[in-house]
């Protein structure tokens, strides 16, 4: 099991229609997610940074491919057109073209852990 931890802003003006959203997340878009070795997810947000910090546990053995089948599917194609303009990636990652381009969620390192 891999802990993977992304950070963006979500910008301010969209804040509450993106926590309306994601109190109904497709049912679809939950299903590619879990199909693809997703579990235990979580988007936080910090306020007043409009930070969103998402959580998940990747539980597969080819996180790539999953992250592709996920990127493939047309339903969450779907949900990125409604979710990626409220975001705003942040300022020391280079410009990116929508989810699936390089650079949309910023990633972590992990330095602590407590089982």
């Amino acid at each position: 099991m891999q802990r993977i931890c992304e950070l963006i802003h979500v910008r301010p003006e969209a804040i509450a229609e993106y926590k309306r959203i994601h109190a109904e997340v497709w049912p679809t878009v939950l299903a590619r997610l879990r199909a693809s070795n997703i579990t235990n997810y979580s988007i936080y947000l910090r306020e007043p940074e409009n930070l969103l910090i998402a959580y998940y546990e990747y539980v597969g053995d080819d996180l790539a491919a999953d992250r592709a089948a996920i990127a493939a599917d047309p339903e969450t194609q779907r949900w990125w057109v409604i979710a990626d303009p409220m975001q705003q990636p942040l300022s020391s990652l280079p410009p990116a073209e929508g989810s699936q381009g390089g650079g949309w969620w910023a990633s972590t390192e992990e330095v602590f852990h407590l089982n």
